[in-house]
């Protein structure tokens, strides 16, 4: 069985609009982490120095609340 000519267009129309939805997630994603960083680092503005480190677990764990939130 031969794939058509409009089955082949439309295959490629998904395809497209999926990775268009791919990479829209992606931005989201990247807009969350530096959300998360910026919000982090104001928030311990005003500690002592050593008091200041931000691990990325940190990062990672507040930036995956905020796309869940932003995505619910």
């Amino acid at each position: 069985m031969s794939t058509t000519a409009e089955q082949l267009v439309e295959l490629q129309q998904t395809t497209r609009e999926q990775n268009q939805a791919i990479e829209a997630a992606k931005q989201r994603k990247l807009q969350c982490v530096n959300i998360a960083h910026v919000t982090l680092l104001e928030n311990k503005r005003n500690l002592p120095v050593e008091q200041r480190q931000i691990t990325p677990a940190e990062i990672t764990a507040f930036a995956d609340s905020l796309f869940a939130y932003a995505n619910a």
